[in-house]
Formats: C-alpha cells, sequence, structure tokens
C-alpha cells in the first residue's frame, strides 16, 4: 500500500536518514532491506515510490506490517542514495541502528504513524494492522458484524466444474492438433530434406 507523505515529514525523514547513515547503520537495496525487516532489526524503512517495476518493492509495506516495523515512502531512488551517502539511486533503505537520530527517529515514527492513521484510505490497513475480521462500532453504538461468505450452493459449484471440464477438453483437443501439425511438418522437412 503506497502513500503520499506531506513535504514537512518528507524533509524530516529524509534528515533522520542522512543523520543515520552518517553515524548509525542502514541497510540500502532492496534484498538488505528485506532481510533486515526479516530479522527485525530494522527501526524505520524507506521505499523510493518511482521504483519500476512496482512489484521489486511491493512486498516490503507487508512485511513491515506483518513484522509492526514503521515504514514510509520518499518521492525517488535519486533522493534516497544521496541521503544515504551513496552516488546511485536506490529502492529502499532500513535503518538498523539510528546512532545520535535516535530521538529524532523515535518523533519521526510516532508522526509516521499518525500520519497513516490520519490520512489512510477507507477500508485500507495502516502499519501494525492485522487482517482478522473485527466487529466494527457504528455511529449509533451498536456493534456490527463481519459479513459472512455466502456459501455456494451445490447446483452452482457442479455447473462451474462442468464448465471447467469443458474447458480443459478443449484446450487438450487443441493442443493434440497443434502437435499433429507440427508432427505432420516435420515428416514433410525430413522429406525435403532425404530427396
Amino acid at each position: 500500500m503506497e502513500f503520499d507523505v506531506s513535504a514537512e515529514l518528507m524533509d524530516e525523514q529524509l534528515r533522520v536518514l542522512a543523520t543515520a547513515s552518517e553515524k548509525g547503520k542502514i541497510r540500502i537495496g532492496v534484498n538488505e532491506v528485506t532481510k533486515a525487516v526479516e530479522r527485525e532489526k530494522a527501526k524505520l524503512v524507506l521505499i523510493a515510490k518511482d521504483v519500476e517495476p512496482k512489484e521489486i518493492v511491493m512486498h516490503l509495506p507487508i512485511l513491515c506490517r506483518e513484522k509492526k516495523i514503521p515504514y514510509s515512502f520518499v518521492n525517488t531512488k535519486k533522493e534516497l542514495g544521496e541521503k544515504a551517502g551513496i552516488e546511485v539511486g536506490t529502492s529502499s533503505i532500513a535503518i538498523v541502528e539510528e546512532g545520535p537520530a535516535k530521538k529524532e527517529l523515535t518523533e519521526l515514527v510516532k508522526k509516521i504513524n499518525q500520519f497513516i492513521e490520519k490520512g489512510k484510505p477507507a477500508g485500507k490497513k495502516a502499519a501494525g494492522e492485522t487482517g482478522k475480521k473485527e466487529e466494527k462500532q457504528t455511529e449509533a453504538g451498536e456493534k456490527k458484524k463481519p459479513k459472512e461468505k455466502k456459501e455456494k450452493k451445490p447446483a452452482e459449484k457442479a455447473g462451474k466444474k462442468k464448465e471447467e471440464g469443458k474447458e480443459a477438453k478443449e484446450e487438450k483437443k487443441e493442443s493434440k492438433e497443434s502437435a499433429d501439425k507440427a508432427e505432420k511438418t516435420a515428416e514433410k522437412e525430413k522429406e525435403k530434406v532425404d530427396k
């Protein structure tokens, strides 16, 4: 889940990163960041928004939420690289030891969590939330239970299976026909070579 960060929060993130990279310890790059998160050593993860393809970093927010590690986004890979003290851009960075930026990092994490809670889109989960279904409380104070999935009737299931069976048979038939054509073509080529 990607979200937009205010300019003020963005600047603060980059300032804390710069301090941590000079006198603390950071992990640079998606592989190193993933390991730091999995080992629960990361204190904050920053992810560049301009990573292409997005699949490269799309697991990081999920992993961070699972491990309850705060994460946020930065506009570009170039900004992340510069603040980390490297000459190239990077897709993500994890602060492992904050060094003298401990107080600033703690305040930043609080701000990020508040920002996520306040600005999260409806139906989306913020950092640290679980995927469990919970009862929701309506404005009137009554509790609303989560919707249960509707069980399909056996007739519907059987109908779907029939359709799937027909599709599989058609695919098998087409596959056999194309294999036969390829075999005939190979035979003709062989005959030409033999002549």
